[in-house]
């Protein structure tokens, strides 16, 4: 036999939990992640069929593809060795793109990190946002003017910040 309780308790238990899951107004969230756009399965599946045709056209010519790359590298016909004119010619600019990839990752990366937190604004970023580990620019910072700031109002901030830490 099964216990009345339990069984209320239990049918409480599961319909809090539905309500604990929502926004706060007792509503369900929606959880549907699936694609259901019909276009957007077709692409896929016409990248795909693309990527094999290519695939298969890759293994079938491999002989004609190889003799092109080499033609066109320069390993075909080769100086005192081999690899004479691909290292004299093209293979002398995959040093130069390395470098180039690193310097622009490098500012890429330091863009990254110095401007502001909003997203999409590439401004830089000087002002922290109390509370918080973002950054900001003077135009999302809520209490930067955006005229620039007088005299008047750097001394006021100045003041209520003395006031503010000499209250404690």
């Amino acid at each position: 036999m099964t216990d009345p309780a339990a069984t209320t308790q239990a049918g409480t238990s599961a319909g809090a939990s539905i309500t604990q899951t929502g926004n706060g107004d007792g509503s369900v969230p929606n959880t549907d992640l699936g694609d259901t756009n019909p276009a957007k399965k077709v692409g896929l599946g016409l990248f795909l069929v693309i990527c094999v045709v290519g695939l298969a056209l890759l293994i079938a010519f491999f002989s004609a593809v190889r003799h092109w790359l080499a033609l066109h590298t320069g390993t075909l016909h080769g100086g005192p060795d081999l690899y004479y004119n691909f290292w004299s010619g093209f293979g002398s600019d995959l040093g130069e793109a390395t470098l180039i990839t690193a310097v622009g990752v490098g500012v890429y990366t330091g863009v990254r990190k110095v401007n502001c937190h909003t997203k999409g604004c590439w401004r830089i970023g000087h002002h922290t946002l109390e509370g918080t580990p973002y950054i900001l620019c003077r135009k999302h910072h809520p209490y930067v003017p955006t005229k620039g700031a007088s005299h008047e109002h750097i001394l006021e901030q100045h003041r209520k910040f003395k006031e503010a830490s000499e209250a404690p």
